[in-house]
Order: structure tokens, then sequence, then C-alpha cells
């Protein structure tokens, strides 16, 4: 297992207790988009076996045209351990990196693709909707509908809609639900779910009491994990 050490080279504020911090891409280190990976801080494995408070599984929020890796998160004033020492290091300090890898690329096969996401969880798709707009090809329309009770909607600036990409962001579960089973009404298009395993498991009941069958839903899961979902 090859461990990037890499520095922070800036933070972006992206809305209320959200940051993006932004690091520096080391040599020979790609992605695809949607790539999820294991960001660590220093210590994490000083002892015989990994500090597991010191790791998180984090999406990265940029592609690799972009130059560098962006992990988005929130960070509340009362916060974790890992959060809260995360907020404290300075620009230049060194984190970890290590076990990337994507289970939700975009699917080119010709389908309407649905990106559905709870909060923060939409900065995996953030990627996947800059790879489209650079290039339609194989998806005839892209939607992503997010929700967030904050209302404090992220990546504003790329999630405006288009003639093929339309966007839609909403403030509670109740309009999230009733958007989603509108969306279901397309009976061959692909679902990707991003969010908390209560809301992966919500909106699966959604879509599948909609008519989507187990095969149109793609999940941030490895494959182990998918039959605890997909029932």
């Amino acid at each position: 297992m090859q461990i990037y050490w890499t520095p922070i080279l800036d933070v972006v504020e992206e809305a209320a207790d959200t940051y993006t911090f932004r690091l520096e891409r080391p040599d020979g280190f790609t992605w695809e988009e949607g790539a999820h990976t294991h960001f660590a801080l220093e210590g994490f494995n000083k002892e015989d076996r990994p500090n597991r408070s010191l790791i998180r599984h984090m999406s990265i929020s940029t592609l690799p045209r972009e130059g560098v890796i962006g992990i988005t998160t929130r960070i509340k004033e009362e916060c974790s351990e890992f959060k809260s020492i995360l907020r404290k290091m300075a620009l230049g300090e060194n984190v970890a990196i290590f076990k990337t890898h994507s289970n939700v690329p975009l699917k080119r096969v010709g389908k309407n693709v649905y990106l559905l996401s709870a909060g923060v969880g939409l900065a995996t798709f953030r990627p996947l909707v800059l790879d489209y707009l650079a290039d339609g090809e194989g998806v005839p329309h892209l939607h992503s509908l997010n929700v967030d009770s904050s209302a404090n909607y992220l990546f504003k600036d790329v999630f405006t809609s288009t003639d093929t990409f339309t966007a839609d962001f909403v403030d509670s579960r109740v309009r999230y639900h009733e958007a989603a089973k509108t969306l279901a009404q397309d009976l061959d298009g692909l679902y990707y779910v991003v969010g908390s395993d209560d809301f992966l498991r919500e909106t699966i009941a959604t879509l599948r009491e909609q008519g989507i069958a187990r095969e149109q839903i793609v999940l941030d899961k490895h494959d182990f994990q998918l039959d605890a979902f997909l029932v």
C-alpha cells in the first residue's frame, strides 16, 4: 500500500462550516471522477495498528486536470477530534492519502443519469458534473438533486443548469422525496446516490417503490457492501 504525504496548499470556505482542503497533487497520483480516498493525519501509523481516529474516508471533489486534490468536509463548532485537529492545521502541513478508488464513475451507456445526494455528499458528484460538462458523450441528460437543510448549497458555480444538465436544490427531506419520485418516472435511467446510510436506505426505498431496478442504482460502496442496501 502506497501512502502519499502531501501538503495543504489552501483552504476554501465553500459555505458556513464547509471547507475544501486543496492538497498538492503528488507526482504520479491520479484518480477517476467520483473517487474516494483514505485521508489521514500525522501519527495515524506510528503504532503497530493504525489509529483509526486519525483516518477518515473522504470523497475527492476535484478532477486531476484541476491540478489539486480537493477534500470537502463540514467542520462545525462542536466536532470530532479528527476535524478539530484538521481545522487547526496550517498551510504547508502534510496529510496522508491512500487506498484511492472510485465506485461511481460516470457511466456513458446512452441513459439519463440522476445524481441524488444529501449535504456535503454533493462533493462526490462535483467531478462527475465537470467531466460531463466537458464531454457529454453517452449521457443524454444529467440531473442533480441535493437536499441540505441548512440551505447553504454548495458548488453553485458548477451546479448551474444548462441545456443538458439540470441542478435542483431542496431544503427538506419531504421535498427531496417528492422530487425523487418525479425523477423515478424515468424507468430506464441510472440513479447515483450519495449520503449517510439512512439517506441511502430511504432513497433506495423511494426508487424501488417507483419501479427502479436494483441494477439501475449506483452507490459509493464496495461490491461486498451492496447487499446490505440493495435488497
